[in-house]
C-alpha cells in the first residue's frame, strides 16, 4: 500500500541526515542568491547548517561584497549561517578548484549553487564553474536557474 505524504508532515530523520551541512557558493549574481534562498528553505525544513562561501583569486578586489549581499538577502530568515571567503592562488587552482577543496575538507552533505555567475554570457544556460563542481563534487549538487 502506498501512502501519500502530506506537505505539512515532518521530514523523516533520513532526509534530515542527508542535508545536515549545506555549502552555498555565491558571487553576487541573482542565480547565486536564488540558490541561497533554496538552501535557507532546506535549512528551515531539515535543520541544516549553511555555509556561504565566496571564492576569489589572491589580490582581486571586487567593487561589491558577495558575502554582504548574501547576508542582507537572508538576514530576517532566522537561520544560522556561517560566511567564509576563500582566497586562492590563480596560478595553482581555479575558482571551482577552491570550492571543490572546501567541499572535500568541510565535510558537506550538499552543495546548492546558481547555474550561471556574474561573468558569463546570458546566452549560456549553465556556466563552467557549475559544470566543473557538479561533475567533480563528492556530494550531491543542486544547480538553481
Amino acid at each position: 500500500m502506498i501512502r501519500e505524504m502530506s506537505y505539512r508532515e515532518a521530514p523523516t530523520y533520513e532526509i534530515s541526515f542527508m542535508f545536515r551541512k549545506i555549502l552555498v557558493p555565491v558571487d553576487g549574481s541573482e542565480n547565486s542568491m536564488k540558490a541561497l534562498e533554496l538552501a535557507v528553505d532546506l535549512a528551515k525544513h531539515y535543520g541544516s547548517h549553511i555555509t556561504v562561501v565566496y571564492a576569489k583569486p589572491k589580490g582581486y578586489q571586487p567593487d561589491y561584497d558577495p558575502l554582504e549581499k548574501a547576508r542582507k538577502r537572508i538576514e530576517k530568515e532566522g537561520v544560522e549561517v556561517m560566511y567564509k571567503e576563500l582566497v586562492f592562488d590563480p596560478g595553482e587552482k581555479s575558482t571551482a578548484g577552491a570550492i571543490l577543496d572546501e567541499i572535500a575538507n568541510g565535510n558537506y552533505d550538499l552543495v546548492v549553487m546558481g547555474a550561471r555567475g556574474r561573468t558569463l554570457s546570458s546566452e549560456l544556460t549553465i556556466g563552467s564553474k557549475a559544470i566543473s563542481i557538479a561533475s567533480n563534487s563528492p556530494v550531491t549538487v543542486i544547480i538553481v536557474r
